[in-house]
């Protein structure tokens, strides 16, 4: 009689469907974004899911774009003077930093090279990405005047965001991947809002 295996990938599917299934709805809303990647990354690493070529250039350009955002706000972290705008900052960056990990390790799995800093700009199709002339300007200034800029400069990069994210769920195929964007649509369309409100 043979001894049936089973796989351990099955058996961490099986477990995170089962805790999901505990979950409550209350619990569900709860959450937020930020620990949305780290759901995402241990559920689904596996090499052989099912992707296409949407979510490469998903993940493939997301990666840069998160990477400018994060820079950004770290800068606003450090000049802006409005403690409603160091604030989102510190959002940003405390969602998209994790998130950007998450990417990283979908391409590992699928065999694809993940962009090194700087391999992508706006030059090359990016939307919303800042030229690095523009970067240096936001670097240059300080208190009203970095505010203002810091805003609408990202709410633009936000919108190229959630343009990205809007193609990789009407062309991807990876579910997580298409969460993700889900999550990326829903979040960063609430911070263009509160940017919006900040600049009246």
């Amino acid at each position: 009689m043979k001894r049936l295996v089973v796989p351990s990938v099955a058996l961490a599917a099986t477990g995170l469907l089962n805790s999901a299934c505990g979950t409550t709805d209350t619990t569900l809303r709860s959450m937020s974004t930020s620990t949305m990647p780290a759901m995402l990354s241990a559920a689904a690493m596996s090499p052989a899911a099912d992707h296409n070529d949407a979510d490469v250039k998903f993940s493939q350009m997301m990666i840069p774009h998160h990477r400018q955002a994060v820079e950004m706000a770290k800068l606003a972290e450090a000049q802006a003077s409005r403690p409603e705008v160091k604030d989102l900052a510190q959002r940003i960056e405390a969602a998209q930093a994790p998130e950007i990990q998450t990417m990283s390790g979908w391409l590992r799995s699928w065999g694809v090279q993940v962009p090194s800093r700087g391999a992508m700009t706006m030059d090359h199709g990016v939307p919303g990405m800042m030229s690095e002339q523009a970067m240096k300007k936001l670097e240059g200034l300080s208190g009203a005047a970095f505010d203002k800029a810091f805003l609408e400069m990202m709410i633009h990069h936000h919108e190229g965001a959630v343009s990205m994210a809007e193609d990789e769920q009407r062309h991807g195929a990876y579910e997580p991947a298409k969460q993700l964007a889900g999550s990326i649509i829903s979040s960063q369309s609430a911070e263009i809002t509160t940017m919006k409100d900040l600049l009246q």
